[in-house]
């Protein structure tokens, strides 16, 4: 019997294994890191002598996803938000409170470990990360177990849009659990945060990409989001470059393995109070996946750009967010199953 072929692009086949694609970049950046070391660096474009503009390939890919984060945001399905905002207000406030409660219990514990500045490096990461606004890369997680979309997508603009404020803030009230230069660092970069990162680098793009939904048609919205999708799995394969590469060369199995603990409790943590404050009150299956999924995933590619700003010399800061953003997937995935497995007993 002849079968029809299937329809799917292989790009709609490459979304469908994010993990697994997300994975392959891990495993690239960890064999041959030299171009992503390469595409790490500032590059200049343009005439020599007559117009020369630097170009940042992590933050040119960075504002592409966060442009097609905002091409996914239906005004319509936005508007009907504010009929039903709980689950809105719920996760954003959650999403904002839970670094404030987290981060101080990691950076107590890694205060008891011999590590000559108390895992300062470690919760310098972990506060940048946890700063950043919700991970469009929800959304996705979200459709796959059938949750509500809207609120999710709203989640997410909603974070985005007052992250000019909300970074800033969040570095700088965790900057005294910092020691050392780390402190000094932190507090410049919520600076530099605030005065320009998460304007132009977070909010502007996002912003742009719900004003051309209005205007775009919907064939190249879709090439958009596919190369979306490239893009983001090649920012990953430059941020882990710059930490794996140099990791395989110099290892340090007691960083490694620190990190991957900090980011797994971190991680954890964020996913079960988003998950106890959903049925603390009682918000139903989908609301409630999107406001754990809220709670737990941060936007790790923003974080990883910044950190490599803020710390270039330092790649193996960049190792936790590497561990947290692989993480939060897996978790996100877990969420996603145990609300199918909700409905299919309700």
């Amino acid at each position: 019997m002849h079968r029809p072929p299937s329809t799917k692009s292989p790009l709609d086949l490459l979304r469908s294994h994010l993990g697994w694609a997300a994975g392959a970049s891990y495993l690239a950046a960890a064999t041959v890191p030299a171009p992503g070391l390469w595409l790490r660096h500032t590059h200049t474009i343009g005439a020599a002598g007559v117009l020369e503009l630097p170009f940042r390939t992590p933050h040119f890919l960075l504002s592409l996803i966060l442009f097609t984060a905002g091409l996914q945001a239906p005004p319509h399905e936005l508007r009907a938000l504010l009929g039903r905002p709980t689950a809105l207000l719920t996760g954003l406030i959650l999403h904002l409170v839970a670094p404030l409660l987290i981060i101080p219990f990691i950076a107590f514990a890694l205060r008891q470990s011999p590590d000559s500045d108390g895992g300062s490096g470690l919760v310098a990461a972990m506060i940048t990360i946890a700063a950043m606004p919700v991970a469009a890369g929800a959304t996705v997680w979200t459709s796959k177990g059938d949750g509500d979309q809207p609120t999710t997508v709203g989640l997410v603009l909603a974070s985005t849009i007052v992250s000019p404020l909300t970074i800033p803030v969040t570095m700088t009230a965790l900057c005294p659990l910092l020691s050392g230069d780390y402190a000094g660092t932190l507090a410049e970069a919520a600076r530099t945060a605030g005065n320009g990162f998460a304007l132009t680098g977070v909010l502007l793009p996002c912003g742009a990409g719900i004003l051309c939904r209005l205007a775009l048609p919907r064939h190249l919205m879709d090439h958009l989001l596919h190369a979306a999708i490239l893009g983001s799995l090649l920012l990953t394969y430059i941020n882990a470059s710059g930490a794996l590469g140099r990791f395989l060369t110099h290892p340090e199995p007691v960083m490694f393995v620190a990190a991957l603990a900090v980011a797994a409790t971190v991680c954890g943590l964020s996913f079960t109070l988003g998950r106890i404050t959903a049925r603390v009150l009682r918000l139903d299956a989908p609301a409630g996946a999107s406001v754990t999924l809220a709670c737990g995933m941060n936007n790790s590619s923003a974080g990883a750009v910044l950190i490599t700003t803020m710390l270039p010399d330092r790649p193996h800061a960049l190792l936790p967010v590497l561990a947290y953003g692989l993480m939060q997937k897996v978790a996100a995935g877990l969420v996603v199953r145990a609300g199918r497995g909700g409905r299919t007993h309700a």
